[in-house]
């Protein structure tokens, strides 16, 4: 972990004890007070989560409209100023170079934020791909910290720090000019845990203020600091995909039950070849949900078995803290991802029963 990056908070997560691990070269808080704790804090009241490892690129220039387009599998052209979308980036193959969100400021500036795991990937690739597109790409990722504040009294806590009007920050959408605790921030609505909730974009040397004077404000609305591992979790009740369990570069989105964020009928992109054909004849695999029938929680990798032969792998599995059910997501073949379909999941050297089920395991609780 030595020569893993510090975040702007990482002391302020030392005051706070928490157990530190290195996420994809950042030092990062697993757990403060304990991952139930905080995934029950953030479904019932709130949690703030340091999310600054995430990436930043900016894509600006007369043709930035059009070479966003092309990187992307969603339809762009429909986005209003201030408007963000959830989209994937190809490759050739039809595999998931990244998920990202989409900011459009304006028709010649976009702001994407993307996976701490693919920053230097995305913006390489990127790059690679600008042809002869007129554009700017710059990363921005070191110039931005980023809390993500997520739970049903976000707003509430959120409000008491600016004068700005958040209600009328919409869902999936930004708003660029809002002083938080008087530092300048934007600040978007959208989410990663299901419950409603804003990220909040500030300069490096102002995060730490700003996330000591929200913990004291947010305290009587039970608001608690929170880490990756109810992050986690979270997401995953949600049915949000996380790369490198649901998408990688071996699994499309169709494969992934992502296809509605897959415009096919939109302007072409990286990857829309193998995507059309793949819908055309078929797909061959796919992730679903399931619940345990027999004692164990699955865990990311373990194989999936269906009389005695393997038939795909677990991509997430938990104990679900807001269920109290031990549950999972898998990648199948089509033959058996059916629901209530039974297959068995090795357990180290055993087997466990277990059964296809809707992998909505959560309703969401965002603002519309």
């Amino acid at each position: 972990m030595a020569n893993s990056k510090k975040t702007a908070l990482y002391d302020s997560h030392l005051k706070l004890k928490a157990k530190m691990t290195d996420y994809y070269g950042w030092q990062l808080p697993v757990e403060f007070e304990g991952l139930s704790i905080e995934h029950e804090a953030v479904r019932n009241d709130a949690g703030i989560f340091d999310v600054s490892h995430m990436g930043e690129i900016e894509i600006k220039g007369e043709d930035a409209k059009s070479f966003v387009q092309y990187l992307s599998t969603n339809d762009i052209t429909k986005l209003k100023e201030n408007q963000i979308i959830y989209t994937f980036f190809l490759y050739p193959n039809g595999g998931v170079v990244d998920d990202l969100l989409v900011y459009k400021f304006a028709d010649d500036h976009y702001f994407l934020v993307v996976n701490a795991s693919n920053l230097e990937k995305d913006y390489e690739w990127i790059k690679e791909n600008k042809n002869d597109y007129n554009v700017e790409i710059n990363n921005l990722s070191d110039k931005y910290s980023e809390l993500a504040i997520q739970g049903p009294k976000a707003e509430k806590i959120l409000q008491k720090l600016t004068d700005t009007d958040l209600s009328s920050i919409k869902f999936f959408y930004v708003d660029r000019n809002v002083k938080i605790h008087g530092k300048n921030a934007i600040v978007s609505r959208t989410g990663y845990t299901g419950e409603d909730g804003f990220e909040v974009y500030l300069e490096n040397e102002d995060i730490e203020e700003v996330f000591e004077k929200l913990l004291e404000v947010g305290k009587e609305d039970g608001l608690k600091p929170a880490g990756l591992g109810s992050r986690d979790t979270l997401r995953f009740e949600a049915n949000l995909p996380l790369y490198g369990n649901e998408l990688s570069e071996d699994i499309t989105p169709l494969e992934a039950g992502l296809g509605f964020f897959v415009k096919l009928d939109s302007d072409d992109f990286i990857g829309k070849d193998v995507l059309k054909k793949q819908k055309e004849e078929g797909l061959k695999r796919k992730i679903v949900g399931f619940e345990m029938i027999g004692k164990g929680i699955p865990r990311s990798g373990y194989d999936v078995l269906k009389d005695g032969e393997k038939i795909g792998f677990v991509t997430t599995g938990y104990h679900s803290p807001t269920l109290n059910r031990n549950i999972g997501k898998a990648m199948v073949d089509i033959a058996n991802s059916k629901l209530d379909t039974e297959i068995e999941i090795q357990i180290r050297k055993r087997t466990a029963k277990a059964k296809v089920v809707s992998s909505k395991f959560y309703n969401k609780n965002t603002k519309k």
